[in-house]
């Protein structure tokens, strides 16, 4: 099985964003954070689904499409990728290298509070 899982920085996945925008779409992207800093600052179209729980929810990951790994600084979103390719054969993830931090300090846009469990 051939593994198109790389790392893209804060700024590529913006433009990524935008040109998915540009067409009517949204990119499909993976906050790998606690919950609590999920709540302090996210990009708005993240779905939360922590590092810890993966093993047990990494079905909800989409296979037909890209999927983007963020965490705060790219560390546990790389280990998300590594562990869903090897033990789930998932070939379609990209890690946001720097993560969150990087996100913020670029001057990019977040949402702020709890994440909508449904």
């Amino acid at each position: 099985m051939s593994s198109n899982n790389t790392h893209i920085s804060v700024d590529e996945f913006r433009q990524k964003m935008l040109s998915a925008a540009e067409q009517g779409e949204e990119c499909v992207l993976i906050d790998v954070r606690t919950p609590e800093e999920y709540a302090q600052g996210h990009i708005a179209s993240a779905k939360l689904l922590p590092l810890n729980t993966l093993p047990e929810r990494a079905a909800e990951i989409e296979r037909d499409r890209t999927v983007y790994l963020i965490c705060q600084g790219g560390i546990r979103s790389a280990q998300a990728m590594d562990f869903l390719a090897r033990e789930h054969g998932h070939t379609n993830l990209i890690n946001i290298s720097c993560g969150t931090m990087a996100w913020i300090n670029a001057g990019h846009p977040v949402e702020q509070g709890e994440h909508n469990a449904s």
